[in-house]
Formats: C-alpha cells, sequence, structure tokens
C-alpha cells in the first residue's frame, strides 16, 4: 500500500528518466506527439491510448529539476498526472517562446538515422525545433534503457511465453505427422490454426496469427497464408513461426514476447541437400551463440551490428552469400520487433551495444528458389552473461530438421 510518503509512480519514471539521461551525458529528453504518431512517446509517459491529439504536446524532461510540459490550450489534459510545470500555448509564436529556455542544450528526440522504429519526430517539427536553438540527438540508446531492457519480472514473463511456444510447436509438428502417417491432405492453413487455438487456449497475445509456409512458400520469410493455404505435399520444407506474450501476468505490467521458427520436412527424410543447408545453418547459429557467451565471459559486450555481422560472414564462408534474406534477429519486449538492440548490420544498422536486460532473438536464415528455412531463439542478457530462453535453459531449440 502506497503512503504518502512514498513517491508516485510518475514521479518513479521522471527519475528513471532523468538516470538514462545522466547516463548518456545529455541535457535532456524531449518527448513529443501529434495525432498519436509517437507510440513510444505515448508509451514511455504512460499517455492514454484514446487521446483526441490533434496539436502538438511537448514534455521536456532534464537530466535534473522539474520537466516543462506545452500542451494546445484547446488540448490542455495531455500531460495530466505527470510532474512538472504545464505551459499552454494556441499559436506558433507563442509555442516557440515557450520552448526557448530549452535552445542551446542537447535533447535526446525520437529521431535515428539507422533505426527506423524507434523514430516519429517528422521533419517538419525537427526543423521547427533546430530553428529554435534546440540541439537534438537520438534517444535510441535511451529507449533501449528504458523499455528495452528486461527487469527479471520480465525475464519471466518471457521465459513462461517461450515454454508455451515450444509446447505449440510440439503440438503442430504431432498433427503434421498424424496427417501424414495417415495419408490425408493437409494444408498450410491447417497448421496454422492449430497453432491459433493453442494461443487461444493458453490466453497468449499476438499482433498476427503464426506462420505456416510449406514447399516454395517457406523460401518468402514473411508469408502469410491465406484461408486454407497451399496443401502440403510429401517432401516440402515447412517452416513454423510464431509469437506471443502473457496477457495480464502482473499487475500494471504488459507481458513480454517470446518469437520462434522451426524448420521440418513433410516426410520421413529430408534430401541429402536440405539437409546439409540446415545443418549448416544450426552450426552458424550456434556459433554465434558461442561468440556471444565468449565475448561477455571475457567482460566485454557486443552490438547488434557486429552479431549480424559475424553470423554473415560465417554464412558467406559456407557458400550462402545470396540466400540471405534478412536481418540475424531483432529486439524483443512488450511488442514482438521491441525498441531494444536489433541483430542487424546491414538493413537498419545498430550499433547500440547489449546491455543488462537486454533480449532478442537470433535467427539466421536462408533462401532458395523452391524453399527455404530459418532457426530462431531468443536470448537475454542476465548476471552479464547470455541466456537462452525456453525448456531446458534453451537446451529444447531445434538442432535438426523435424520429421514425420
Amino acid at each position: 500500500m502506497q503512503t504518502s510518503n512514498e513517491p508516485s509512480d510518475a514521479v518513479k519514471l521522471i527519475a528513471e528518466i532523468q538516470k538514462a539521461i545522466r547516463e548518456e551525458g545529455l541535457d535532456g529528453w524531449l518527448f513529443c506527439n501529434f495525432r498519436c504518431r509517437d507510440r513510444l512517446a505515448s508509451e514511455i509517459l504512460c499517455r492514454p491510448e484514446n487521446l483526441i491529439n490533434t496539436r502538438f504536446w511537448f514534455y521536456a524532461v532534464p537530466s535534473s529539476g522539474e520537466p516543462l510540459g506545452l500542451v494546445h490550450a484547446i488540448e490542455p489534459d495531455h500531460l495530466e498526472g505527470l510532474p512538472g510545470t504545464i505551459r499552454s500555448y494556441s499559436g506558433r509564436e507563442e509555442l516557440l517562446g515557450l520552448l526557448a529556455p530549452l535552445a542551446e542544450k542537447r535533447w535526446a528526440a525520437h529521431i535515428s538515422e539507422s533505426i527506423s522504429a524507434v523514430s516519429f519526430l517528422d521533419a517538419g517539427m525537427y526543423t521547427v525545433l533546430s530553428k529554435a536553438g534546440l540541439i537534438l540527438v537520438s534517444a535510441e540508446n535511451m529507449i533501449q534503457r528504458l523499455k528495452g531492457v528486461l527487469d527479471q519480472e520480465g525475464i519471466a514473463s518471457h521465459e513462461r511465453a517461450s515454454a508455451a511456444l515450444y509446447g505449440i510447436v510440439e503440438k503442430a509438428w504431432d498433427y503434421a505427422g498424424f496427417s501424414y502417417k495417415n495419408g490425408t491432405s493437409i494444408y498450410e492453413g491447417e497448421l496454422r490454426q492449430v497453432m491459433e487455438d493453442e494461443l487461444t487456449r493458453l490466453n497468449l497475445v499476438r499482433n498476427h496469427p503464426p506462420q505456416a509456409a510449406a514447399g516454395i512458400n517457406s523460401a518468402n520469410p514473411h508469408y502469410d497464408c491465406r484461408g486454407r493455404g497451399s496443401i502440403i505435399r510429401k517432401g516440402d520444407i515447412i517452416q513454423l513461426d510464431l509469437w506471443a506474450k502473457e496477457q495480464f501476468p502482473r499487475a500494471g505490467n504488459a507481458g513480454i514476447y517470446a518469437d520462434i521458427s522451426w524448420a521440418g520436412v513433410y516426410g520421413k527424410k529430408a534430401g541429402l541437400e536440405e539437409e546439409r543447408a540446415f545443418a549448416d545453418l544450426v552450426e552458424v547459429r550456434e556459433a554465434v551463440l558461442g561468440f556471444i557467451d565468449e565475448t561477455f565471459a571475457g567482460n566485454k559486450t557486443l552490438t547488434g551490428a557486429e552479431i549480424d555481422a559475424y553470423c554473415r560472414s560465417l554464412l558467406c564462408a559456407k557458400g550462402y552469400a545470396g540466400a540471405i534474406r534478412h536481418r540475424t534477429g531483432h529486439g524483443i519486449d512488450t511488442e514482438t520487433h521491441g525498441s531494444g538492440v536489433n541483430i542487424d548490420s546491414v538493413e537498419f544498422p545498430d550499433a547500440r551495444r547489449l546491455l543488462e536486460g537486454s533480449c532478442f532473438s537470433l535467427e539466421p536464415g536462408i533462401y532458395f528458389s523452391g524453399y527455404g528455412f530459418r532457426t530462431e531463439v531468443n536470448v537475454y542478457i542476465a548476471g552479464g552473461r547470455p541466456v537462452i530462453s525456453g525448456p531446458g535453459a534453451g537446451q529444447g531449440r531445434q538442432f535438426s530438421l523435424l520429421t514425420c
């Protein structure tokens, strides 16, 4: 029970934000939103989802001292409940006058040249703020500190979701095996529905149904079967991809996603080419996991770009340069593709370093003209070391193609 001597949740949040600002050596963090386009600003500051946000609001949190909020006169309640001085404006000149005390200081803002997932400030308002004398730098590192790392409860939530997904993969493959042994027709949509039904039964939240891709469709990393999808034929490679989080794991907090991918063959045995390619893929995955572990064991850390570059170098050395279509992984938190470090050196190069509590997928994939696959595990940093989530501290991860 909270007493009058205990700080409110909003005060605790500001203290956490200011700690992140000081750790990054900046003067402050400038949040703003228009038409609720910046979901991260709204989420971090706990703004209601149904705000009528037709004018910009601003909330400037300095490294120490009292925050300053600016709201439009017709939307005065948008920063309600947040600490600090809240002032209103009704025109551009008035807004510029209120922004004047923020000039000549380095403010973190939701901009990024490389990480689009955290870049929401539009070019027009960026120009207005810059002309007003504010020095804007990317808030990508602080967004990671505030949202992209897990505490112990978050790790526990992630592990529960992970255990559930591993069980769902097993049920889906049992269904495929039963159909194969009985010679009955099976469609991608049926496998997808088995996974979807289990996710619903377990009350797990997901932002999109899981994926079941067979044959040539497995060569499409973001294949989305519609209706029944394609019929699965003997010898087809099948790629399963599923992600979910708990709905209400703990009071006042959102669940943490898990996101895994498994591959199999609709038959007793895969072809030699397919077996060799998947074995190479697993070997690379394990080498990357070893690389991460050895680096952290030496009291060093890694960027997402460094991990991805290392993985790509191993795949290229095995002759798969032309078969790589996507990055090696992404941050995981309350969203499937979260705000933390992405394992990416090519698409959206991520120079941020893994921190204590960072959680991410490791999912190397290779894709050819007639089939493709990836193997995806999740990793988080705990006690200064990487931990593979899932049953048996990650020992239940896939090492060979599933067969019927």
